[in-house]
């Protein structure tokens, strides 16, 4: 004990954040056991990013369970198409909105998706996808906080770097480079995660974190640059399939609708997480192009392009925790996720694609 200089004993300091297991600030958790108005047979839930290639899976899933959905999107990269289903349906309500800017709405459940999240997109504007990450989180915590909702944070892989660990756990805490042309959107979703937690140990927010590994399916952005999507327009089209560096590269993809199964499984646990959603099976570059040329076109040729900077060699998610906690394993294989994907893809491309090579009669 020492003394404050009057001769009395100062008082210990005080962990601002947390006392004992208990955030200080209890008024988030009670909004969210108190919030008027509350239906008792659904959910009102807010959908960042909404319109986006993921977003728009998880609103379907919410729709179709029968909950009142909130969709916010900026469409920078999210489409209107993409949730036209819905577009007149009483339950559903869609806002062109940057979460850069406050937002506002009564819901009990927040799932924080948007962002750009292929490079060719998040390249695009370095300083609005940092602004995004975090500015956009900070505005969605800060509502969470406000109505006592439960929030949902959808990080990324891209927070392990080019990993020296394989595969990935979540204790394992990255190697990134924090200057790099990735790094507006790598260090981004570091911080969200951060500012996450920090909203949860000194303001109660219930939190859950989700790390999101490669994930493809129909409403990709055809031209987003990620290697699936430029895989399959690649060969529908005819064109050469762009290789980056040797293409020893590995990935693992998981198929949009086990990821979505994932996120809302994750949102009504009681898990903050953060937890690696992801398919555990490992591909790589020259693997993944050879399974989508058998698919479509045996005869497209590939392309040998230098490496892109900092770009990882390895990508794989240990997903034990999403399995032990969660009861979560992903159930499509790639060959049968890429049959969907490439059909989707076909009908949007339309003239573009190429047409069959004639076969020789027998």
């Amino acid at each position: 004990m020492t003394s404050n200089g009057t001769g009395s004993a100062a008082a210990a300091p005080v962990d601002v954040q947390r006392q004992g297991a208990e955030a200080l600030d209890r008024l988030a958790s009670w909004r969210g056991d108190n919030a008027p108005n509350r239906p008792s047979t659904h959910k009102r839930i807010l959908v960042t990013g909404g319109a986006g290639f993921i977003g728009s899976h998880l609103v379907d899933r919410l729709m179709e369970e029968g909950n009142e959905v909130i969709c916010v999107d900026s469409l920078f990269t999210g489409k209107k198409s993409n949730i036209e289903r819905w577009r007149s349906h009483p339950n559903f309500e869609f806002f062109r909105h940057d979460v850069i800017e406050p937002f506002t709405a009564e819901v009990d459940q927040i799932y924080h998706l948007a962002c750009p999240a292929s490079p060719v997109h998040y390249k695009y504007n370095a300083i609005r996808t940092l602004k995004t990450g975090v500015l956009g989180t900070l505005n969605m915590l800060g509502l969470a906080k406000r109505v006592g909702a439960t929030f949902l944070l959808a990080s990324t892989s891209e927070v392990y770097g080019d990993p020296l660990v394989h595969p990935q756990t979540e204790e394992y805490w990255g190697n990134v480079n924090p200057i790099g042309v990735r790094s507006c959107y790598d260090e981004s979703k570091r911080v969200a995660e951060t500012m996450a937690f920090d909203y949860h140990r000194q303001h109660g927010v219930a939190i859950r974190v989700v790390r999101i590994f490669n994930t493809y399916g129909p409403r990709m952005v055809e031209n987003d640059g990620r290697v699936v999507s430029n895989f399959v327009s690649q060969a529908l089209r005819g064109t050469p399939l762009t290789v980056y560096g040797d293409g020893s590269q590995t990935r693992s993809f998981c198929y949009v609708a086990d990821l979505v199964d994932g996120l809302i499984r994750m949102m009504n646990s009681a898990h903050t997480g953060p937890f690696n959603l992801g398919n555990p099976g490992e591909f790589s570059m020259l693997e993944l192009a050879q399974l989508i040329k058998d698919q479509v076109d045996p005869t497209s040729d590939i392309k040998y392009l230098p490496a892109t900077p900092d770009d990882p060699a390895k990508r794989k998610p240990d997903i034990t925790k999403a399995n032990t906690n969660l009861g979560w394993a992903p159930g499509v294989p790639l060959k049968e996720g890429l049959i969907e994907m490439i059909a989707d893809f076909r009908e949007r491309i339309g003239d573009g694609v190429k047409a069959p090579a004639p076969t020789s009669s027998a």
